[in-house]
């Protein structure tokens, strides 16, 4: 693979092969990444310490470590394909997605990268989308595009669709949920193409290879509401996707627009629903523009919210076998915060942190939102 230059803080190809094993080991998510990376200072680093870190987590084994020649494979399947890795921090990682809990370190990215850099809008809706709501999603979408806003989406069928189709040519991003060899749906192969040659890009966190499951759908969610400064929701049921992703774009401090439909139809009891819950009733592009484009809302508010647990310097933290054990009592199957194990075991945060480091690499603990944790079954 060629050298990566040009860009400021760009991560050279040795950099992206660490970053690209870390973030595939087993028992590894981007919240963990970040942590190891803020403990250790680098991925190789990390990675060397890993087995000594799960055996002082009690774990029965190591966890699995990708060999180098999965990466290798990885990576010169991705470049074949015409795409690049993209690691955060690095000039055309997506600006917003950077601020998310858990953004992902690195991004698969095929397409134009500048347009991973301009503001954008996201659009979802329902898969079974009604003719109405079809070329509204795409008029909505043409609507933004004009102003000079990306659309962001899915690449699912019906609203996600008409979305990416009207935004063509002013510039759309699609989130795939499984690598970006696996397009799914299979029947929006020909529109994932076009994206990539007109100026979009398509994104994935996921390896080359994967094909999505179902859990890996509200995943891909965090990521289309985290790329937008406000997302719009046409046509959803009670219990959608499209409503995953309208409540993660609220964690995320993100505006949500709702287009009100009939009572009388299931696909608009959802975003009927957040209307009445204070989402943004919204008509047309300009009622989403003028909404973003208000003094109302400072930019630093996009932000607002309490330090992320993930960048709490570990760096000289330690733990003995008796601080471990009394966090391990404190810990249960019932999720609990982090101040409140600070509180009961009178350990200090950062060393709360490295012993909640050791046993989710040793996967004895499972994480929640609001940083909350719990004891795996």
């Amino acid at each position: 693979m060629g050298e990566r230059q040009g860009l400021p803080g760009a991560l050279t190809n040795s950099q992206i092969f660490d970053w690209l094993r870390l973030i595939r080991t087993e028992n590894i998510g981007p919240s963990t990444f970040r942590r190891l990376i803020n403990r250790f200072g680098s991925a190789d680093a990390a990675l060397d310490a890993l087995p000594h870190i799960a055996t002082k987590g009690g774990a029965r084994k190591t966890p699995r470590i990708p060999a180098a020649d999965e990466i290798s494979a990885e990576m010169e399947a991705l470049e074949a394909l015409g795409g690049r890795f993209i690691g955060m921090g690095e000039a055309h990682y997506p600006p917003l997605l950077r601020h998310i809990h858990g953004p992902p370190p690195l991004i698969a990215v095929l397409g134009d990268t500048a347009v991973l850099t301009r503001e954008a809008v996201a659009i979802v809706g329902a898969r079974n989308a009604s003719a109405a709501g079809f070329s509204f999603a795409s008029q909505i979408a043409a609507g933004l595009g004009n102003a000079g806003y990306v659309i962001a989406s899915g690449l699912a069928r019906g609203i996600d669709t008409a979305a990416h189709h009207g935004s063509l040519q002013t510039g759309t991003i699609a989130m795939l949920a499984g690598g970006l060899d696996h397009i799914y749906p299979a029947e929006n192969m020909g529109l994932a193409e076009a994206i990539a040659d007109q100026g979009g890009a398509l994104i994935s966190e996921m390896p080359m290879g994967h094909e999505p499951r179902a859990r890996d759908f509200p995943r891909r969610n965090r990521l289309i509401s985290g790329v937008s400064a406000g997302v719009v929701i046409v046509e959803a049921a009670k219990r959608s996707g499209s409503l995953i992703t309208a409540r993660m774009a609220l964690e995320q401090n993100r505006e949500v627009f709702a287009v009100p439909g009939s009572p009388l139809d299931p696909r608009a009891a959802g975003v009927n629903d957040l209307i009445r819950d204070g989402a943004t009733l919204t008509r047309n592009a300009e009622d989403v523009i003028d909404v973003l484009r208000s003094g109302d809302r400072p930019p630093s508010d996009l932000f607002a919210g309490e330090p992320d647990d993930e960048d709490i310097d570990l760096s000289g933290a330690d733990a003995t076998d008796d601080d471990r054990a009394r966090l391990v009592a404190a810990l249960s199957p019932t999720p609990v915060g982090i101040d409140e194990l600070v509180a009961a075991t009178g350990l200090t945060a950062p060393q709360v942190q490295i012993i909640l480091l050791e046993l989710e690499i040793a996967g004895r603990i499972e994480r929640s939102g609001g940083q909350r944790v719990a004891l795996t079954g």
